[in-house]
């Protein structure tokens, strides 16, 4: 499959940060899955932590600033949300159907992705191999999305597609790249 760019959207009801950008690329080849964010606008106005010397699997990511990443099998109930913090950390959640059955994926004990930032440019890429938890004939709907911090303390939701009267990422039918 071929590099696909999608812009993310704040959802409308949270105040949006001015002029900030937040786009993806999702490239799967054979069953890596290639994800990239890219955030453009003034970053200063923004909670982006450090890169951690020791970056660690760690629980309630979305609680800060936090790109996530929601996959499930075409036509199953069951999914997977890999939440990323830009210091590093990871963690990755398994779910038996919408908001049912949560629980760490044990399939992964390491997800290292790389973080690169400028003064108004933040780049997260990873690059995941999907054979420990989906077939690599196994078509996979994609949902993208963001909690993005402001330094006043206001977490934005940011996603392909708000599909609900309240954000809600977990949503399939905001799963909507098919690869």
């Amino acid at each position: 499959m071929n590099d696909r760019p999608f812009l993310l959207r704040p959802f409308p009801a949270s105040a949006a940060l001015p002029d900030l950008t937040i786009s993806t690329n999702i490239t799967r080849r054979f069953n890596t899955l290639s994800v990239r964010y890219h955030l453009t606008g003034p970053l200063d106005e923004l909670v982006i932590p450090g890169l951690s010397d020791r970056p660690a699997r760690r629980n309630n990511l979305w609680e800060e600033t936090c790109l996530e990443l929601f996959l499930g099998p075409d036509n199953a109930d069951h999914y997977w949300e890999f939440n990323l913090s830009p210091a590093g950390h990871w963690n990755i959640y398994h779910f038996r159907s919408y908001r049912k059955g949560m629980r760490e994926e044990p399939a992964f004990t390491s997800l290292p992705f790389i973080v690169r930032r400028q003064q108004d440019m933040f780049r997260l890429s990873l690059e995941v191999g999907l054979d420990k938890i989906i077939p690599a004939d196994q078509t996979v709907d994609i949902g993208v999305s963001a909690l993005i911090r402001s330094i006043e303390g206001e977490l934005t939701c940011w996603a392909l597609v708000h599909t609900g009267t309240e954000a809600d990422f977990h949503r399939r039918d905001s799963f909507i790249i098919k690869v």
